[in-house]
This record gives C-alpha cells, structure tokens and sequence, in this order.
C-alpha cells in the first residue's frame, strides 16, 4: 500500500499489553531508501521519552483506526536500549538495539530487508548469539546513512538545469517500508505543481547544503503527471510517471531491466 508519509505521523503504536504512544516521523537510509524506523513519542508513561520502533516488529496496521499493532510488550520498549533521537544514530547503536530485541541485522544482505524483500521476514531468519552481536558491534561502521524524516523535508530539488522547488514529503509502501517517491513542490517555478521523482533518480544528497540532485532536466519534470493527494497512486499511475521518464519500474527486478527498458522503448 502507498501511502503519503503525513499520514504516518499520529499513529498510535499498540504493543501486546497496551498502548506505546504515536508515531512522530521516521528515520530512512539514504541508500536504499528502506524506513528503518520509527520515532514513537511515548507521553505520559514513559515521561515523554522517544523510542525507536523497528518495522520488524509490525503485525498489522489498523489504517481505519489509525493504529498499528506491534509484537512487543510495553516492558520491552521501557528496557530498550537508550537512543538520543536528536544526534545521529550510529550503526553500532543499531547493533545494540537489534542484539537486544534479537533481529538480525539488516544491513549487508541483498535485498531491502537483509536477507528479505519484507519486515515480517526478517522475524523468520536467525540471528547471532549474544556475543557475536557484542563482538560485530564493536566493528561496525560509525555512519548507518540513517536520516531522519523531519529534518530533510524542505531541502531544495536541483536538476541538471537548476533549480525546481523543495521536498514537500514522501510516499511511502507500508508493505516494504520504503520510500517509493518524494513528493515535489514546484511552487516556485509552476505555481501550486507537485510531482512525485523516485529515489533511484536521484545523483547526490547534500547535506550541507540541504539540496538533493536529481540525474533529470526541468522541462522533463514539468511535462510530468502531477500528484494530487485526493487521488489514489495506484499501479496504472506509476506506470505513467516511469514511461514519461523513460526508466524501468521498481517493481521490476534487476534481471527484467532490459525487457521493461525495452517494452517502454528506452
């Protein structure tokens, strides 16, 4: 299911024993665009302190009651190892968390989720004994190309030819908990336009500068299907953003590139 990304945020997260608290944004990694988290503000019963919800741990979404069912009790997410939600994640932090709920590490394997195309599969592979966990997180990276939802959102959008508006948000597959399209804002050149650019089209992200390039000319852009939030984005709109851009669709897999390329006359 897509889903745009605000209609994350005031979820409430429902553990086994009671509720956890509501969803206030998410962190994603850059790489490969998988939502590895979520930032879950819990109120009054844990003195309002944020905790970090794996999608791993995710059993059903409640879209009609805006509540999503996790397989963790209140007095797990209460013992969770401690991550400073304003500071940068490490990756050996990662490696804490996983080692302590016993999720193998996501990081590594071929597909979005490690060693799965889903979350919910990940609760089927083994994971390391307490001291391999211990032993790896010692070498890990330092950078888990972790970012976080809310500070990204109004970076500016360049293309090849200048620029074209700011990241307005983000549609998400809740399926995969990934992020399938950032959402445009073209305002400051079309007045009141958004359009959807996917993640495999972008060259770099600057954090410095706040400014995320995308490989693609603005006349390309602007020719593009518009987004219109009222309406659905379902499989037969997708296929008109990939054939206007001329690129193969991500639900294709890497070994059907030349045949997508080919049917759409690239």
């Amino acid at each position: 299911m897509l889903t745009n990304a605000h209609n994350l945020k005031g979820l409430k997260i429902q553990a086994l024993d009671g509720e956890l608290g509501s969803v206030e944004q998410f962190y994603f990694d850059d790489e490969s665009w998988g939502i590895r988290y979520l930032v879950v503000d819990t109120g009054g019963w844990l003195s309002g302190r944020e905790v970090l919800i794996s999608p791993i741990s995710i059993t059903h979404t409640d879209w009609p009651a805006k509540r999503v069912h996790v397989a963790l009790t209140k007095r797990q997410v209460e013992e969770s190892p401690g991550i400073e939600t304003h500071r940068p994640i490490s990756r050996r932090h990662e490696a804490e968390y996983m080692g302590y709920y016993g999720y193998p590490y996501y990081w590594g394997g071929p597909s979005l989720w490690g060693p799965a195309f889903y979350p919910s599969g990940m609760a089927l592979q083994p994971c390391l004994s307490a001291e391999a966990i211990a032993q790896r997180s010692l070498t890990e990276s330092s950078d888990s190309h972790l970012r976080d939802s809310a500070a990204v959102t109004g970076y500016d959008i360049e293309a090849h030819d200048g620029e074209i508006g700011h990241l307005q948000g983000f549609l998400v597959d809740t399926d995969a908990w990934a992020i399938r399209y950032l959402e445009v804002a073209t305002r400051n050149w079309w007045p009141g336009k958004r359009v959807l650019l996917a993640p495999g089209w972008i060259e770099q992200m600057s954090w410095l500068e706040s400014k995320v390039f995308v490989g693609l000319d603005r006349a390309a852009i602007q020719s593009c299907p518009e987004y219109l939030e009222s309406m659905p984005v379902d499989r037969a709109y997708e296929n008109q953003i990939y054939v206007h851009y001329g690129q193969p669709p991500y639900w294709i897999h890497q070994t059907d590139r030349k045949s997508a390329l080919d049917l759409i006359g690239v």
